[in-house]
């Protein structure tokens, strides 16, 4: 959805500087804030802006600079400006679950080269404060509707790229803006695993949700219910219609499924009653409808 592309593109953005900021700390010597050694004559002088092309598009950065002016960026070189190596697996470094090694590995294998293990450490510290300081950001105190699902994206695991879950929750604010709340690598997903997520939202500041849209998971709705009793559930239609198209032949897939969508997108309630009986009439020795909108 664009939303997350939106979101990864941000976080893209902001690992790129945090990780250059940890390349310059490694490169003076001296972490910023910190007092300049007496013997360092070299220091920080503000940044320059810089346009990179990726896989999503052109993201703008801000390349920090030094005084003397013998900083080179090692993982964005001073003349270049095409970066196509850094993958979805950047919203593994922002889900909670990856340990401080990992995520070490993941800017080791975006570097594509050579580069000492002090500045990895030095480059990973920036990264950790920046990825801790998003994970337990305050959020709203109530959120009208929250999708519960997961993106499948690869991560380092053990010296092996696999495709794993990331499990998110992307919540709609009251002014309607779009927000994700959180990201969650797990190696299983279940009702455990979804209580610990409301249980942080709650210690985040979240005190109502009222609508959930989730998934079929077995226990869910009561994990979800155990810290948010009030909260609505409803099952995400994406669900219901890839469910649904299990019972279909694959070569009507495509009719029913545009079929299905003149339902749900359906602006009114009489819109969509038609919408189910003009199914209904396409399919009358399968589907006998009994309409409960409203």
């Amino acid at each position: 959805m664009a939303e997350l592309d939106e979101l990864f593109r941000q976080m893209k953005q902001v690992i790129y500087e945090r990780a250059l900021a940890g390349e310059l700390t490694h490169h003076l010597g001296y972490a910023k804030g910190a007092p300049k050694p007496e013997t360092q004559a070299n220091h920080r002088n503000g940044t320059t802006p810089k346009t990179v092309v990726t896989e999503d598009g052109a993201i703008p950065l801000a390349i920090p600079r030094d005084r003397v002016g013998s900083f080179e960026p090692r993982l964005i070189a001073k003349h270049a400006r095409r970066f196509p190596q850094f993958d979805e697996h950047v919203l593994s470094l922002y889900a909670h679950g990856i340990r401080k090694r990992e995520i070490q590995e993941h800017l080791a294998e975006l570097y594509q080269v050579e580069i000492a293990p002090e500045c990895i450490s030095a480059v990973t510290d920036e990264v950790m404060e920046e990825v801790t300081a998003w994970q337990q950001r305050p959020l709203e105190p109530c959120y009208p509707v929250v999708l519960f699902d997961a993106l499948r994206v690869k991560i380092r695991d053990e010296g092996t790229v696999r495709n794993k879950a990331v499990s998110l929750a992307l919540g709609i604010t009251p002014t309607g803006t779009k927000d994700v709340l959180g990201l969650w690598v797990e190696q299983t997903e279940g009702a455990k695993f979804w209580h610990r997520v409301m249980t942080e939202l709650r210690s985040r500041g979240v005190e109502d949700l009222l609508i959930a849209l989730i998934d079929g998971l077995p226990g869910f709705p009561e994990a979800v219910h155990a810290v948010f009793p009030q909260t609505q559930i409803h099952t995400c239609l994406v669900h219901l219609v890839r469910n649904s198209l299990a019972f279909v032949s694959y070569k009507d897939r495509k009719h029913v499924a545009a079929l299905l969508r003149e339902i749900y997108r359906a602006e009114t309630v009489a819109g969509a009653e038609a919408a189910l009986v003009h199914f209904a009439i396409l399919f009358p020795d399968r589907f006998h409808p009994e309409p409960r909108f409203g």
